[in-house]
């Protein structure tokens, strides 16, 4: 067993070494300031620079706009599967969306609690294989908005470009934020649960349009209104402090290594290792369409579900750990995020091979 394994986990995920080391350094002693960094006041000078460094650095690396305010909020996206229609919509109104796995279907739920959800597109009966390209659907045109998920963990599909849309775009970017370029400008609202792909659980990301902040109708409460945030600057209550200085952290990381151009390269060699694998044996066999596969979540079967138990306990013992398949769908997933190594990948498929020949 390796010091460290391979966390294939889809969340919480690996994140960068070198964060590990200096969070673990500066939670006992800040900067040598002789107090822990998840001791602080939230609205002490130390912290203050801390979340505005966290959202310089997102700003800067998606190239984020002026109008756009940058939100640390509390909840997990889950939450925001409720905020966004109470916030962008109101009774009588309502959204488009796109069910491409079950989080999306989640959020249509919660849409037609508050409003009025309208489905556009449907891939639930090919078991969410595969996300539609522009043209297979049709776009309400009383909808506020089109809603999607840009990855799906469970099913391991992506839109590998963002849909187009008359209307404004409304995004779960969870598991693949910052792991390519994309342009903010035709979304009024994009969030991402930070524990995938940016940080430890405990944030969630909103960016949201400017001018949408005054269409919260009255009724909604206080602490779920976007407004209510951006006018404290995520200080509205107590921030979840430790996330957000870690979010910061993967983020100075990101820069570092180059940005989000340079990420999306070492996503796409490591997720292509590890797909030519399963496309080059009959033993293996991928869920996602081919035209759908996520870079983030790589989702395969082996023959049978004993086989694939077996490939999961084996796995663990070589210190690859993290691999089972969610329990909707089985089978086996490879989270291979932003901070995944990509010699994880390889002696993955390493395994792969040896597993196959031993079978």
């Amino acid at each position: 067993m390796p010091e460290r394994i391979y966390n294939f986990s889809p969340g919480p995920a690996t994140l960068p070494l070198e964060v590990l080391h200096q969070a673990a350094k500066d939670i006992v002693n800040y900067h040598d300031k002789g107090i822990g960094l998840i001791e602080m006041s939230h609205r002490s000078k130390d912290f203050m620079a801390v979340i505005e460094e966290a959202e310089n650095l997102i700003r800067d690396l998606l190239h984020i706009p002026q109008n756009y305010k940058v939100l640390f909020l509390q909840g997990g996206a889950s939450t925001q599967f409720a905020m966004v229609p109470m916030n962008l919509l109101g009774p009588g109104k309502k959204g488009s969306y796109l069910n491409t796995g079950v989080w999306a279907k989640k959020a249509i739920k919660e849409a037609n609690i508050v409003a009025s959800a309208h489905v556009a597109y449907s891939s639930e009966g090919s078991k969410y294989d595969h996300v539609p390209v522009d043209g297979d659907y049709s776009v309400d045109p009383e909808a506020e908005y089109l809603y999607f998920v840009s990855n799906n963990t469970i099913y391991g599909t992506q839109f590998p470009v963002m849909p187009k849309s008359e209307k404004m775009l409304v995004c779960d970017m969870s598991s693949d934020i910052m792991s390519r370029p994309f342009d903010i400008t035709p979304f009024g609202l994009v969030f991402a649960g930070a524990q995938k792909n940016i940080g430890p659980a405990g944030a969630t990301l909103v960016i949201i349009r400017e001018d949408l902040l005054d269409r919260v109708p009255e009724t909604v409460p206080t602490m779920l209104r976007y407004i209510t945030h951006a006018e404290k600057g995520s200080m509205f209550n107590t921030p979840p402090c430790f996330a957000i200085y870690t979010i910061g952290l993967v983020c100075g990381w990101l820069k570092k290594i180059g940005g989000i151009e340079a990420i999306e390269k070492i996503n796409r060699e490591k997720a292509a290792i590890l797909y030519d694998a399963i496309d080059s044996s009959d033993f293996y066999r991928g869920h996602a369409r081919k035209d759908s596969r996520s870079l983030m979540n790589v989702t395969f079967n082996l023959p049978t579900p004993e086989l694939e138990g077996r490939f999961v306990q084996e796995g663990a013992k070589r210190g690859l750990d993290g691999l089972k398949g969610h329990r909707s769908i089985g089978g086996i997933r490879a989270s291979i995020y932003n901070a995944f190594p990509k010699q994880g990948v390889i002696e993955l498929v390493e395994f792969m091979r040896e597993f196959e020949k031993n079978a």
